[in-house]
């Protein structure tokens, strides 16, 4: 009895475990999230903004927070605090900050769990000069995300 009951468990339990899936572009829809990435350049390093705009399915994730990891020491710096979902939000994070934790991870809870992770900017994220031009991508990014592949 006590096998089956743990049988039970772990196929029950199974369903529940996290997923981790590699972001690798500056855009990402998949399992019931998107993300959309831009850069707000400051007039220095230290005031440039790096903006995730995150999505998600409410019925599977309802809370984010965002973490840099050291990929050598492991090391983890919560870059962006758990915080409610709602509709959307953006998710600011300081440029300087990448450099000694690379490794992003954008982890999404609820129902499910679910980390997108990150080895550093994606090459192809945009940069812009104006807080209007970035809102304006991000939007139009988020808007295609949503429609799904054509």
């Amino acid at each position: 009895m006590r096998i089956l009951l743990f049988l039970l468990f772990s196929l029950f339990t199974a369903g529940l475990q996290a997923l981790d899936v590699h972001g690798s572009s500056d855009s990402y829809a998949g399992e019931g999230v998107a993300i959309a990435w831009g850069v707000l350049r400051g007039a220095s390093e230290e005031s440039t903004v790096v903006v995730l705009r995150v999505a998600a399915d409410a019925r599977r994730y309802n809370r984010v927070e965002a973490a840099g990891i050291d990929p050598f020491t492991r090391e983890k710096k919560i870059r962006f605090p758990v915080t409610s979902l709602g509709a959307g939000l953006d998710v600011p994070l300081p440029r300087a900050g990448f450099a000694e934790h690379p490794r992003t991870e954008v982890r999404f809870a609820g129902p499910e769990e679910l980390t997108v992770y990150y080895l550093g900017i994606p090459d192809t994220t945009p940069e812009f000069t104006s807080a209007a031009a970035l809102e304006a991508h991000l939007a139009s990014r988020m808007t295609r995300l949503r429609a799904g592949p054509k």
